[in-house]
């Protein structure tokens, strides 16, 4: 009944991120796009304590749904990571985003420097070594920057810098936000590609 619940929930979230980029794609006159990403997390619980020096980059990997016009963006971005606090003797941590984002993103020649600022869902799961998996999901924000560099008119690449942040404790449409009060922050560097149609 509880995954039920969870898998509704989960739903409603994702219909939701995907009408709010639709909706301001069309009142932007935005080109969609695409964009693949790969990246590593750093700060807070993670195995990096700063982007620059890391040693052992526990890879994630993503991929965004958005628009673009010549200021203003919209995009639905969903990342994942299976090995979040690196190697440890007491079991694994998962975790996974999924956040509607605002862009700020004023085109210039074949460059767009952008700023964004979202809100959606961090899902983290524990699975221990001996045991069965724990799991939380959890409200927040993520806030960033990066840059976009074209080669044509449908395909460029970019790389961001975006830090992630769960709410205090709240309870909002069944949700437990920050259970324990144990809030989640972190920084996640990510390179993709960005492919427009």
């Amino acid at each position: 009944m509880l995954n039920r619940i969870r898998f509704v929930q989960w739903r409603a979230l994702v219909v939701l991120a995907v009408l709010f980029t639709v909706a301001g794609a069309r009142s932007a006159a935005a080109q969609g796009y695409v964009t693949p990403t790969a990246g590593y997390n750093f700060g807070g619980d993670t195995g990096c304590l700063t982007a620059t020096n890391c040693e052992n980059k526990n890879w994630n990997f993503g991929i965004g749904l958005g628009a673009l016009g010549n200021i203003f963006g919209f995009e639905t971005e969903f990342t994942y990571e299976n090995n979040f606090t690196g190697s440890t003797a007491t079991g694994q941590t998962s975790v996974l985003t999924i956040m509607g984002d605002f862009m700020l993103a004023p085109k210039i020649t074949i460059v767009q420097p952008y700023g964004l600022f979202g809100i959606g869902l961090i899902r983290t799961a524990f699975t221990p070594t001996i045991g069965s998996e724990e799991d939380d999901n959890n409200f927040g924000w993520n806030v960033g920057g990066g840059l976009i560099i074209y080669f044509n008119k449908h395909f460029g690449l970019k790389g961001d810098v975006r830090y992630y942040h769960a709410f205090d404790a709240l309870s909002i449409l069944g949700f437990d936000l920050a259970q324990n009060q144990n809030k989640l922050d972190f920084g996640r560097v990510g390179l993709g590609a960005v492919i427009k149609f």
